[in-house]
């Protein structure tokens, strides 16, 4: 095992190490959905000099050595691009990080009342347990688009005078055929309705507690029921990033899974102002549940934009492309599951991750005999060590537990089908995809100076 990171810095270092990770504190408290991230990752960006790629093409701008774009997927992805000295054909540097965390969404036709109660229905996206999201209080983030293509930003439980949410759960008294029942099923998909008022609208006899909440929303929001079909709203846990430990070593917060990495490779970039190979940050959408859609990695958005990243600085053709993309090295940046005492059976501990070790490298995530993985080549790993030596990055090598428990997947294997060198990086975790999820500061600035040492050396 490699020696833990906080040895290696002293008191000041360690006070400049606490403060870069309160805005990341702030960064996961204030973005809770994939819109968010994009939104405040375009606001970081344009405050470092980066610039609209639309803008650059509609001006038949051409792009040199020191310029900086970004290109803004459907307001729920960016790839974002800092230009190098060489030619493109060469190959870029990437780091990928996907924005999107596990979380319960309203279906579309959300709203009912039960007994009095105004519920909300809803679907859980991506791999929870669901018996964690009960009693839990709960925030409403997302967007309701009226017919005439008006944009409502909601957010219902995250300033202090806000109401919540939640879900409600069975009492003890009462549990003892639930008691029974394996964890999978304790609660079901279909039993996640969330509690949204009790209070019956005066003059109403029917529904009068949907009237009451139908009313309010009309008023404050001004939106009407069949809105509902066009709007995406996610249920996520309330509340900000709060330090964790007496020592206040680690943090506690919702989507850790992957904002931690995204926030870290787009800071890594931001830091620099000159490259030799052109840097890109990719934060994509649609990770949790296979990377499908025109927001996830699989759709050709990051294809297209390279394309006219490459036209602006006049180097493109189509073998020009794919020799880009093949010439390229790419972080593919997602979290692993951090040693924890608690559960020391489901790991193999020489192969494991520790939280406070540094950044992980994942030579191959997958399950049962590597299925599904993307396995790393050893000529692109010894690169990585060295870099990450040369610059005193802390860093370890780990697998997602044991052999035969489990396993899981990143955006890797789908870059890695450009031809391009990939390999699974990020940051260990206790609580992974639970409500609340805990993380090592030492390791977010330890992943932060590796992305950057990879950026400058690759």
């Amino acid at each position: 095992m490699r020696e833990n990171a906080w040895k290696k810095y002293d008191e000041k270092q360690l006070e400049e190490i606490f403060a870069y990770c309160e805005g990341y504190k702030k960064y996961i408290s204030d973005c809770k959905t994939e819109r968010e991230c994009t939104t405040e990752g375009i606001r970081i960006a344009e405050s470092y000099g980066y610039r609209n790629l639309e803008d650059v093409i509609k001006n038949n701008e051409t792009l040199k050595a020191g310029d900086k774009v970004y290109a803004n997927n459907m307001g729920k992805g960016v790839a974002l691009f800092l230009i190098g000295k060489e030619p493109m054909v060469n190959g870029f540097n990437i780091l990928g990080a996907h924005i999107d965390s596990p979380r319960l969404d309203l279906k579309q036709n959300p709203l009912y009342e039960d007994k009095e109660f105004a519920m909300l229905d809803t679907h859980y996206y991506g791999g929870i347990k669901k018996y964690q999201w009960v009693t839990l209080p709960l925030a409403l983030h997302g967007v309701v688009v009226k017919k005439d293509g008006t944009v409502i930003n909601l957010s219902i439980g995250e300033d202090e005078n806000d109401p919540v949410v939640g879900i409600s759960d069975l009492l003890v008294h009462l549990a003892g055929d639930q008691m029974q029942k394996k964890a999978t099923n304790v609660i079901e998909g279909e039993d996640l309705n969330v509690t949204f008022g009790s209070m019956p609208l005066a003059g109403e006899e029917k529904d009068a507690v949907k009237a009451n909440i139908l009313k309010m929303l009309k008023e404050k929001y001004d939106f009407e029921e069949d809105d509902f079909v066009s709007a995406e709203i996610e249920v996520v846990p309330a509340g900000k990033a709060r330090d964790y430990g007496l020592d206040r070593s680690m943090i506690l917060g919702y989507g850790h899974d992957d904002r931690i990495c995204a926030y870290t490779s787009l800071m890594a970039q931001m830091e620099l102002e000159s490259v030799d190979r052109t840097s890109i940050c990719l934060l994509v959408d649609k990770e949790e549940v296979g990377s499908i859609g025109a927001t996830g990695q699989q759709s050709k958005f990051f294809e297209n934009t390279v394309a006219e990243v490459m036209n602006c600085a006049g180097e493109y053709n189509e073998l020009n492309v794919r020799r880009a993309l093949k010439n390229s090295k790419m972080l593919s940046s997602d979290v692993s599951a951090a040693y924890d005492p608690n559960y020391a059976s489901v790991n193999e501990e020489k192969n494991a991750a520790f939280m406070g070790h540094g950044l992980v490298f994942a030579k191959y995530t997958g399950s049962r005999g590597k299925g599904g993985c993307n396995d790393a080549n050893a000529e692109f790993m010894a690169e990585l060590r060295n870099i990450m030596d040369s610059e005193n990055v802390t860093y370890q090598t780990a697998e997602l537990g044991k052999v035969d428990q489990g396993g899981g997947g990143t955006i890797a294997f789908i870059l890695a089908q450009y031809n391009m060198e990939v390999i699974d990086s990020g940051i260990a975790l206790h609580n992974m995809h639970a409500p609340w999820e805990v993380a090592s500061k030492i390791d977010i600035w330890e992943a932060t100076q590796g992305y950057k040492a990879f950026l400058k050396k690759a």
